[in-house]
């Protein structure tokens, strides 16, 4: 028998063998590639969604009066108002995504409010301070539109916090009134119900900061 010969056969054999080894590793690690990818991507599209603030899902404080039961004669919460004098860092926070305002100091809140801000994004964001000018009555004629329990808080008279709207006589726009909480309604002022509105007028003082952000969707 010619062993040269065979055994050069057997090495082709073996070598052919390996290669064959080799190139099954190489497509398992693919297929193992592959698998590892659709289960990471299967990952991602169940991640999920972050839940987008709005009126609908805000945790609103624990005494609040329930928005079913709430109306513009209202106050928004059944606990008593802070008392300012006790809290002299306190500020206003206005959120336009939940149409919420709160005051608050630091991060602890004293008092929330179902508000409604302007349609449109009209009611301006950033930092601002309660301005000297408040009134207890206004009524614009172009508008046709009037609020009791003005207080004003950017370019001295033209960005308010009032009470919903009324009409000339000063009767409250129910059809208005009824947005309190729920979405923007105003022309960049912010509306807040009577009694809210009233103990604004009265007891925020002049300088107090007020901050208003956050983006409403529909």
């Amino acid at each position: 028998m010619d062993y040269k010969k065979i055994s050069g056969i057997a090495i082709i054999v073996l070598f052919i063998a390996a290669l064959g080894y080799g190139g099954y590793q190489a497509v398992a690690s693919q297929t193992k590639d592959v698998k590892v990818e659709a289960k990471d991507s299967a990952k991602v599209k169940k991640a999920p969604k972050k839940e987008v603030p709005s009126p609908k899902n805000v945790k609103d404080d624990k005494d609040m009066v329930p928005l079913k039961d709430f109306d513009y004669n209202t106050a928004s919460e059944k606990k008593d108002y802070p008392n300012l004098s006790e809290h002299p860092d306190a500020f206003i926070d206005v959120d336009i995504a939940t149409q919420r305002m709160y005051i608050k100091e630091g991060k602890t809140v004293l008092y929330e409010m179902y508000a409604s801000t302007g349609k449109k994004d009209a009611t301006p964001k950033g930092t601002y301070h309660i301005q000297g000018e408040r009134g207890e009555f206004f009524y614009t004629q172009p508008l046709k539109l009037g609020a009791y329990y003005w207080v004003s808080f950017l370019n001295h008279g033209e960005y308010l916090f009032h009470t919903t709207p009324t009409d000339e006589q000063g009767n409250y726009v129910e059809s208005i009134a009824k947005t309190l909480g729920r979405e923007p309604s105003s022309h960049g002022c912010i509306h807040l119900s009577v009694p809210d509105c009233k103990w604004v007028y009265e007891n925020v003082p002049y300088g107090m900061k007020v901050v208003i952000h956050g983006d409403f969707k529909a």
